[in-house]
């Protein structure tokens, strides 16, 4: 059954929007996952991403619930990435899929109305609009920019991020290869959302980096706001 946008709006909720810290396990170590991923949330990301392609459940459900926790803690949203099942066993607050990984409408009737689901859409407004028909909250458009993460992925045009708000009326997020000096184009080209791997966990200080992000969209805000 279609969800409708009221629905998916969450109205009681914060709006999503600021920094969207992907906490690729692969990037970030076994040593200092949780330390990261805490760092990121002190700096002032809004949501975090708990993203890992290995096979042992157990490591995964306790890192996953750990993540949750810590998201609880500092009041950011918690979303597992392409398991919907690993979301709702570890109380996650939603999960973000590929265009081609699971149907936003049976992920929603998995984790229930309240669940936030993010679809994968590359640089296909099509994708963006079907996701929407579907009831996902937010729609991810990259790599944005060359990307180690995502090194052989599409490149769409900053104009997207615009077309796809005016058609889905859903957050936008950015994806791939976003620095602090590449996101102010994106904030200002119409996304609500920058979701950052490298240039927050690779560097030495994760706060203050996370810092920098929400500090952009800050002033982004500040600026819509003035008469």
């Amino acid at each position: 059954m279609k969800t409708d946008k009221m629905d998916r709006s969450h109205s009681t909720r914060p709006p999503l929007r600021g920094l969207y810290a992907i906490a690729d396990r692969e990037t970030i170590g076994d040593e200092r996952f949780g330390e990261a991923v805490e760092a990121a949330l002190r700096g002032g990301a809004v949501m975090v991403q708990y993203r890992d392609k290995g096979t042992d459940a157990a490591r995964r459900l306790r890192e996953a619930q750990s993540l949750v926790r810590a998201c609880r803690r500092f009041g950011a949203r918690s979303i597992i990435n392409d398991d919907p099942a690993l979301a709702a066993e570890a109380g996650a607050d939603g999960v973000h899929v590929g265009a081609g990984d699971g149907d936003p409408i049976a992920v929603r009737e998995r984790l229930g109305p309240h669940a936030i689901i993010g679809v994968s859409c590359y640089d296909r407004l099509d994708l963006a609009t079907q996701a929407s028909a579907a009831g996902a909250d937010y729609v991810a458009f990259g790599r944005m920019y060359p990307s180690t993460t995502k090194p052989g992925g599409p490149r769409p045009d900053l104009g997207l991020l615009a077309r796809a708000r005016e058609a889905t009326g859903l957050p936008i997020c950015a994806i791939g290869g976003i620095t602090t000096n590449r996101a102010p184009e994106l904030i200002a080209a119409g996304a609500d959302l920058l979701a950052v791997i490298g240039d927050l966990f690779e560097r030495t200080d994760t706060a203050a980096r996370a810092a920098e992000y929400a500090t952009l969209f800050e002033t982004s805000s500040a600026r819509q706001d003035r008469p």
